[in-house]
């Protein structure tokens, strides 16, 4: 299965969204049953394609937010100028149908084999291969130990906040600083990186997703500290 899960799907198939969640005001995640469905590996990503009235089509590609072995589920973050994204958050149902491919990447994808110890640094909805990855790790019973660094504006925009909790998770909101917030309140630089990245000496293996200027300050960080280059992992996403 993971030989075809790393291939992914080149044909455009019709998915049913079988049930959707609200993770934030801006974001929900669309569980999918789409026929055919190869297996995925923690790390793929998906293409979804809208075609409008007037045939106009629309692509963009979402990150898996699944763990392998579950059914296939995307988290998408509205933006106000985006093609895509307004539409599967704010007007897709139950029961609606739209066109997807994969599952694709082989590069950012997370086997238990692979190891770790895990650094996970998300920005924003960059969180969501980190829960896939996280779920696996949790499903598998793999012994690695993980961390995961996420970054967001607020506190609200904070996804699956519910289910990434733990002495392992560290929050940094950069927007705000919530009466009784116990987090860190800043931007991520190499002095934060500095006190909570594995140490360099346990040959960590990282994965880094978010916006670019994030995903370059994170990725430059780790290197500074002493992580090997080729353990760094980087993935960065843009306009939906």
């Amino acid at each position: 299965m993971a030989g075809t899960a790393l291939r992914g799907g080149l044909t455009w198939v019709v998915a049913t969204v079988s049930s959707v969640i609200e993770e934030t005001p801006s974001a929900r995640t669309l569980e999918l049953d789409v026929p055919g469905w190869p297996g995925h590996l923690a790390g793929q990503h998906v293409d979804i394609r809208l075609t409008s009235e007037d045939g106009y089509r629309a692509e963009r590609a979402y990150s898996i937010a699944s763990a392998p072995g579950e059914a296939p589920a995307i988290t998408v973050e509205r933006l106000d100028n985006g093609e895509v994204s307004p539409y599967l958050t704010e007007e897709v149902r139950k029961g609606d149908a739209f066109e997807v491919r994969g599952p694709i990447g082989g590069y950012f994808v997370w086997r238990p084999e692979d190891g770790g110890p895990l650094f996970l640094a998300a920005g924003g909805s960059g969180v969501v291969p980190m829960r896939s990855i996280l779920r696996h790790r949790r499903r598998s019973g793999s012994p690695v130990k993980a961390r995961l660094l996420l970054s967001a504006r607020t506190l609200e925009d904070v996804i699956y906040r519910a289910e990434l909790e733990g002495p392992d998770v560290v929050h940094t909101l950069t927007r705000e600083r919530p009466p009784g917030w116990s987090g860190y309140a800043r931007r991520v630089d190499l002095d934060l990186l500095r006190e909570v990245a594995w140490p360099a000496i346990e040959n960590p293996l990282a994965y880094v997703c978010g916006p670019t200027p994030f995903v370059e300050v994170v990725a430059a960080g780790l290197v500074a500290l002493g992580y090997a280059l080729q353990r760094v992992r980087t993935e960065r996403f843009g306009g939906a």
